[in-house]
C-alpha cells in the first residue's frame, strides 16, 4: 500500500517564514503571540515532517541549511496561495485603482514583491506606479494625483503619515577603488556624486562635510539613481544614501577607515493622499508595510 502524502501545516510554515524574515525565532514568538517553547516545537515538527534538518547553529544565532533554503521558497509560495484563497472566499472582491509613488531606491527590491503579491490577491485592482524623487512625490500627493507614497523624512515630523522604517545613512564608494581604501588619504577636495537640488541626501552630505571642515566638489550631478550608481562605481566620486538596494559594485564606506564624518539615520514614511479611505488603497498599504518589513530589516514598530 502506497504511503500517505505528508500534509504540511500552514501555521507551522508561517512560523518558519516569519522567524527567517525577522532574523530570530524569539522575535517571531513575540510577533505571533506564542511562547518560545511553542515555536521550538513547531520547528521540530516541521523537520520531522520533511525528514531534514532545516536550521543550524551560526554563532549565537541560527542559519538555514540547504534543505531549509529550498523549503523557504516553497513555504512562501504556499502561504501566498493560502492567503489568496482565503481572501478570495472570505472577503468581497476589491476593485478600483491604487496610485503609488515611491523613491527609486525601492524599485528593484520591495516593489516587485509587493506588486506580485497584490496582483495574486486582488487581480481586479489596477495599480499605477510613479517613481520620482522625494520632492516630486510630495507635490503629487498635495495635488491629489497619488493615493500612497513612500517619502523620506529627515525632520521627524510626527504628524506625517505612518513611520515604516529607520534606515542608516552611509557614505558609499566603489567596491574596488582608491576612494575609501584603507590607509589612503581622501582626494582633496573630496569628489562627490549627487542628485541635483532639491535633494535631502545632497543636503545631508554637504552639511556633514562642511561641519567636519572637509572640502568637497561635485564631480557628478544627475537625476537618476542608476546614473548615480554608475558614476560612483566608475570612481568619479563618493555619494551618500541608505544601504538599501545597493548594487554589488558598490559598498558602504567605514567612516573611520575613510576619515569621513558620521551620519544619522533617516526615517521612511508611508503617506496617504488627500482622498478618503478606500479598501483597495488600505489593503495595498498594509501589504506594502509587510513587504518592507521583510526587505529592509530595519523596521520601526507598528503604531
Amino acid at each position: 500500500m502506497a504511503a500517505l502524502p505528508v500534509n504540511l501545516d500552514m501555521d507551522v510554515l508561517r512560523t518558519f517564514v516569519t522567524g527567517i524574515d525577522l532574523g530570530s525565532f524569539a522575535k517571531a514568538a513575540d510577533c505571533l503571540g506564542r511562547s518560545p517553547s511553542a515555536i521550538s516545537l513547531q520547528m521540530r515538527k516541521l523537520e520531522d515532517q520533511v525528514g531534514q534538518t532545516l536550521l543550524r547553529r551560526n554563532g549565537r544565532g541560527l542559519a538555514l541549511t540547504e534543505p531549509g533554503e529550498m523549503l523557504l521558497g516553497y513555504a512562501r509560495r504556499l502561504l501566498d496561495l493560502n492567503d489568496a484563497a482565503v481572501s478570495a472566499v472570505a472577503t468581497p472582491a476589491l476593485s478600483g485603482s491604487v496610485r503609488l509613488g515611491l523613491p527609486q531606491d525601492f524599485t528593484e527590491t520591495g516593489l516587485p514583491t509587493v506588486l506580485a503579491r497584490f496582483a495574486r490577491l486582488h487581480p481586479a485592482v489596477r495599480v499605477e506606479v510613479h517613481v520620482e524623487r522625494d520632492a516630486v512625490l510630495r507635490s503629487e500627493l498635495e495635488a491629489g494625483r497619488l493615493d500612497l507614497a513612500l517619502v523620506w523624512d529627515a525632520t521627524g515630523a510626527a504628524g506625517e503619515g505612518s513611520l515604516v522604517a529607520h534606515l542608516p545613512l552611509v557614505w558609499i564608494g566603489p567596491r574596488a577603488g582608491v576612494v575609501g581604501a584603507a590607509h589612503r588619504p581622501l582626494p582633496h577636495p573630496l569628489p562627490l556624486a549627487l542628485f541635483g537640488t532639491p535633494c535631502l541626501f545632497r543636503h545631508a552630505a554637504l552639511k556633514a562635510l562642511d561641519a567636519a571642515g572637509i572640502p568637497w566638489r561635485v564631480a557628478f550631478s544627475g537625476p537618476g539613481l542608476a546614473g548615480l550608481w554608475a558614476a560612483v562605481a566608475a570612481g568619479l566620486g563618493v555619494t551618500l544614501r541608505t544601504p538599501h538596494g545597493l548594487p554589488p559594485s558598490l559598498r558602504p564606506l567605514d567612516p573611520d577607515e575613510a576619515d569621513l564624518p558620521p551620519l544619522p539615520s533617516l526615517r521612511l514614511r508611508l503617506v496617504r493622499g488627500m482622498g478618503g479611505a478606500d479598501p483597495a488603497v488600505e489593503r495595498f498599504a498594509e501589504l506594502l508595510r509587510e513587504t518592507l518589513a521583510e526587505t529592509t530589516r530595519v523596521v520601526a514598530p507598528l503604531p
